[in-house]
């Protein structure tokens, strides 16, 4: 709102400040493609967790995929899982650190498909724990294949011809399945495209670590991102094609809370 009451030459000469990048983002260049939504929701996380006061007592896990690399980011002690046990390894952390803040950072390819498993069961479990869940619908490290949650007809490097629902079944929406178990608090689903939507996702990863705080449950927090890289397409036209496709089938908002 500053911005539309003052002018860029007024900001300069008066030295206001309307954006700090958070103390909890490492200096450096991120490696994500460009117009990807990973970057986005690294500051957003960093930065609830730097306005809330519990920096020295985060803990994040990242598994394989694009967010293995999330522990050069995130000023805060990460730890690396292997593909698909973020959810076993943040119990194990949270069970021998229960006054500290864990959450996982996971994408779809991981979190719905090799770590089906470890997520249902921590959620079932109801562990005191925050999972923030990427879902760009599709493998997008390591070559573009189709995930469990690539759309139906949606191309990708193996389903060139577009996911047949008769041989690879449907997308799964693995949110709504966990918000099912009465383990899980809090299952939401946000996207990062617009400034207007990067508001309502920051203000759900707060509630989720409020949560965590409060002794609630698991929370989930499903991310819709796009992958133009994966996609085959400019950020921008990625952008359009997630509205148009995935928040379709992925629509957003709170599925339960």
């Amino acid at each position: 709102m500053i911005a539309d009451v003052i002018t860029p030459e007024e900001i300069i000469k008066t030295g206001t400040i309307v954006f700090k990048k958070t103390e909890n983002i490492n200096e450096g260049a991120l490696s994500y493609c460009p117009g990807c939504g990973h970057g986005v929701v690294h500051r957003l996380i960093m930065e609830v967790v730097e306005e809330m006061g519990i920096t020295a007592d985060t803990i994040g896990v990242a598994p394989v995929g694009c967010s293995v690399l999330a522990y050069e980011f995130m000023n805060v002690d990460m730890q690396q899982a292997a593909h698909g046990r973020a959810p076993a390894v943040a119990t194990g952390i949270k069970r021998v650190f229960p006054n500290k803040f864990v959450f996982t950072y996971q994408g779809d390819g991981d979190l719905a498909a090799i770590g089906t498993a470890e997520t249902i069961h921590a959620c079932n479990r109801g562990e005191n724990i925050v999972i923030i869940f990427i879902n760009n619908g599709i493998y997008g490290m390591t070559g573009g294949q189709m995930a469990p949650t690539t759309l139906e007809g949606m191309k990708s490097s193996t389903s060139p011809y577009g996911r047949d629902v008769h041989n690879a079944g449907y997308p799964l929406k693995i949110t709504e399945m966990v918000a099912m178990l009465p383990g899980v608090c809090y299952a939401t689903r946000q996207a990062v495209h617009k400034p207007t939507l990067v508001n309502k996702t920051k203000r759900a990863i707060q509630k989720a670590f409020e949560n965590q705080r409060d002794n609630k449950g698991t929370s989930i927090v499903e991310v819709l991102s796009n992958c133009n890289s994966g996609w085959k397409m400019t950020p921008e036209q990625s952008n359009i094609w997630l509205e148009e496709n995935m928040m379709v089938y992925f629509p957003l908002g709170d599925i339960k809370k």
